[in-house]
């Protein structure tokens, strides 16, 4: 819930402008800085980049908090904190900017390398950093040692829910369009996640 909050502002104040604007292909400009000059303009087709700059905020929403997983009660609620204020500046849009922005190196090293909806950007990212995070912290005090069983079932069954349901949003909505290619991404996200929680029951 916090980092919903901090990365709202972060991405309002700056991280949008660092992630899309031209700049170099390494980072974005400073030019929609508090979504500066964000108004009915459009993207792409009928998008306007208002709708553009929220729909991207939820992966910037999305992939710190993938990363929570690996430091859970491990570390200081400050700290986590500051961590992500840094990493989402640091890390997540640079990478945003390099992979989903039309200046940025990868998306313009070759035109069949393409990152749909978050493969690189979300989680080889926050997969990485919860790899590193987990290994600078060390094993959680009482590994091995003291029974922790799982806190909440019911609450486990409604984030994979919210999770199942908001892979839609990402998936799909990643075509920025509601066409063949928005369908095939619902359809393959729908048969995915059924398959997968089949296969793990």
């Amino acid at each position: 819930f916090t980092i919903t909050a901090l990365m709202t502002v972060l991405w309002t104040v700056i991280g949008y402008s660092l992630a899309f604007t031209k700049g170099t292909p390494f980072i974005g400009g400073l030019d929609r800085m508090f979504l500066n000059g964000i108004g009915v303009n459009t993207l792409s087709g009928s998008i306007p980049e208002s709708v553009f700059a929220i729909f991207q905020m939820t992966f910037a929403i999305i992939t710190p908090a993938l990363i929570c997983g690996a430091f859970a009660e491990r570390m200081k609620f400050s700290s986590m904190l500051v961590f992500m204020t840094l990493w989402s500046l640091l890390v997540y849009a640079p990478i945003t900017h390099w992979v989903w922005a039309s200046g940025g190196w990868l998306f313009n090293y070759h035109p069949a390398i393409r990152d749909y909806a978050g493969g690189n950007v979300v989680h080889i990212n926050a997969g990485v950093a919860g790899l590193v995070c987990a290994f600078m912290l060390g094993k959680r005090v009482g590994f091995g040692r003291e029974a922790m069983p799982p806190h909440n079932l019911v609450l486990t069954l409604i984030g994979a829910s919210l999770l199942w349901v908001g892979w839609f949003g990402f998936n799909a909505g990643s075509a920025l369009a509601a066409d063949g290619r928005a369908g095939m991404a619902m359809a393959c996200t729908q048969i995915a996640a059924a398959t997968a929680a089949l296969s793990w029951m």
